[in-house]
């Protein structure tokens, strides 16, 4: 129906001389559409809108989350898991060319002269198990050091234990009670807790030890050592391992044994200061791969007499990121050393990669590797996208500053703390893009209490200790949920609780919430509603395989659908195209 309007003055002339047949009144706009919406049948209002057809990949994957498999479509699944892992790239990260190429196979442990006390040795098995079982430890290993639950009867010089007993520490932790005296008595070992358990401590003290046995035996000259190394994946992690080993150094220089030096050895910083440490002779050396190749190369700091060596985040240093790095590295070792590898998050596929390439080693495990720590409450928040910056305001009121928060990416990084400073929050950032001074800056003000949030990457996540943080917020929940566990440990640490919130949307995979909902119920936190709706859909395969993916230990996937593995193997392609394109592929540290 159409209707024709003509300005007032017009129709009332055209009414006085009747001169128009086809004029019509004029009719609101409001009524025009009453008297359409009259002519529309009143079905059509309440018919469901058509829906378009699914697609066949869609329908597929209906079907399989509702009919469950049968036993030969399991036993199918897990042979193609078996081959994936089979066709995995096989890495000997952890053993040098000239090992390899002359078949060099160690077979017996390196010895040091630590032995326990006499009434541990004379430990019967019984009552090693029975510690192991009180404080939930699982060993794996030939000629099992026996657990001690006192730094004490583990002989430890007088200035270590005054200052662990000013640091507040007088127990080991689970990890410790065990770990400790398989590192003292010369293992080979991968150790495996959740964040905040004090792994540090258990390469550290021991490290200190053979460096103070060395330098008694045979004071070091100049230009020689070190005889420890440890490396780590960022530059901020190598920086708190260093200042933990000076915590220890410092009260045996005072109280008169030998001079031990320590080298920082990292990007970002002059290697001038660095060489002059090492033309005086350094024991021990904290390093990131990047800047130890570099040195290394240039002939500036050999490996000769090196034996003792701790990658810490084993598994973050072995993926492909830092493979090649690692390899040059250990290319420069000459002689049989000592071997740790400590992480929070260390899946089965690495267990069995380590434990192949170490010689005799000692396994501990405290709790399932990449389990989340139980003293952080976990709260998960369905927020949409555009309205996660307001929200962050909110959380921020749940507890006292300081907080962490985390996102993915380094622009968003850069926009929450614009933002959070206008609002009038002292927030600081960090990120892998700012220098090492700004990073140093930003910890350092966030740690001494200067400022009260921390805006950051995943560069800050793993091995960070913040000691004195109750809450840390995931703006944007991670795609492996590694990465997960590590952030949320960045509270709850050395036995208090802490909270951490995490925003998720629609724009996370169904994967990753997957994963992320059978983390908070093995934990035994709150499930929201909206992962609730999730189906399991590796449950009907569970009875035949292990559960979870073996390669990134996510419970919510197989090996198949491994987000991680994914990302591997896109880098390793884009690595392959810059290969060839003629550009080095080179990734660095951070």
């Amino acid at each position: 129906m159409q209707f024709k309007s003509y300005p007032l003055s017009y129709n009332r002339s055209l009414r006085q001389s009747g001169r128009d047949d086809n004029y019509v009144d004029y009719v609101p706009v409001a009524k025009r559409r009453a008297m359409v919406a009259l002519t529309i049948p009143k079905c059509v209002g309440k018919s469901k809108p058509k829906l378009t057809k699914p697609s066949l990949l869609a329908t597929v994957s209906s079907l399989r989350k509702k009919q469950p498999l049968n036993i030969k479509q399991k036993e199918q699944i897990i042979l193609q898991e078996k081959e994936i892992i089979e066709h995995l790239p096989d890495r000997k990260t952890l053993m040098s060319v000239w090992e390899l190429a002359k078949g060099i196979v160690y077979t017996e442990p390196l010895l040091t002269g630590w032995k326990p006390p006499l009434r541990f040795r004379r430990m019967p098995k019984k009552a090693c198990d029975a510690i192991r079982k009180q404080w939930h430890i699982l060993v794996d290993g030939d000629y099992l050091p026996p657990p001690n639950k006192n730094f004490k009867d583990m002989r430890f010089p007088g200035p270590i234990l005054q200052k662990l007993k000013s640091k507040g520490i007088v127990q080991p932790t689970p990890i410790q009670v065990q770990g400790l005296p398989v590192v003292l008595s010369g293992r080979d070992m991968i150790g495996i807790a959740s964040t905040g358990s004090g792994k540090t401590l258990v390469f550290v003290l021991p490290l200190v030890m053979t460096a103070l046995q060395e330098e008694v035996m045979m004071p070091i000259a100049s230009g020689e050592g070190p005889f420890g190394l440890i490396i780590c994946p960022s530059r901020d992690l190598a920086r708190q391992t260093y200042e933990v080993v000076e915590q220890f150094l410092e009260p045996m220089r005072e109280a008169g044994y030998p001079k031990l030096r320590t080298l920082l050895c990292i990007g970002g910083v002059d290697m001038k200061s660095q060489l002059d440490v090492v033309k005086e002779g350094v024991h021990i050396v904290v390093a990131t791969p990047g800047r130890l190749k570099d040195m290394l190369a240039k002939k500036k700091m050999k490996l000769d007499a090196c034996r003792y060596l701790t990658l810490d985040e084993a598994d973050r240093l072995v993926d492909m990121g830092f493979e090649d790095d690692i390899r040059e590295i250990f290319d420069h070792f000459k002689t049989q050393r000592q071997t740790l590898l400590f992480s929070a998050t260390m899946p089965v596929k690495i267990q069995n990669f380590a434990r192949s390439a170490l010689v005799k080693p000692v396994t501990v495990n405290v709790g399932r590797a990449g389990a989340a720590n139980l003293d952080v409450i976990q709260e998960v928040e369905y927020v949409k996208q555009e309205a996660k910056m307001v929200y962050l305001l909110e959380c921020l009121q749940k507890t006292a500053p300081p907080v962490l928060v985390f996102c993915e990416n380094k622009a968003d990084v850069g926009d929450i703390q614009e933002y959070l400073l206008l609002k009038g929050v002292d927030a600081v950032a960090v990120h892998g893009g700012m220098d090492q001074e700004e990073r140093e800056y930003a910890i350092t003000a966030f740690k001494s209490g200067k400022k009260d949030v921390l805006v950051a990457t995943d560069v800050i996540s793993k091995g960070l200790d913040f000691p004195d943080v109750q809450h840390v917020i995931n703006y944007d929940m991670p795609a492996e949920i590694e990465n997960y566990v590590h952030r949320i440990g960045r509270t709850g640490r050395r036995g208090k609780t802490g909270i951490a919130t995490t925003f998720i949307n629609k724009s996370q995979s169904e994967t990753t919430l997957l994963d992320l909902k059978l983390l908070l119920e093995e934990a035994k936190q709150r499930v929201p509603p909206v992962l609730s709706e999730l189906k399991d859909p590796t449950e009907d395969v569970e009875a035949s395989g292990a559960k979870g993916c073996v390669y990134c230990g996510g419970l919510g996937h197989r090996i198949g659908d491994c987000p991680k593995l994914e990302n591997q193997r896109s880098m390793q392609i884009a690595s392959l195209r810059s290969y060839y394109s003629g550009s080095s592929g080179y990734l660095g540290e951070i």
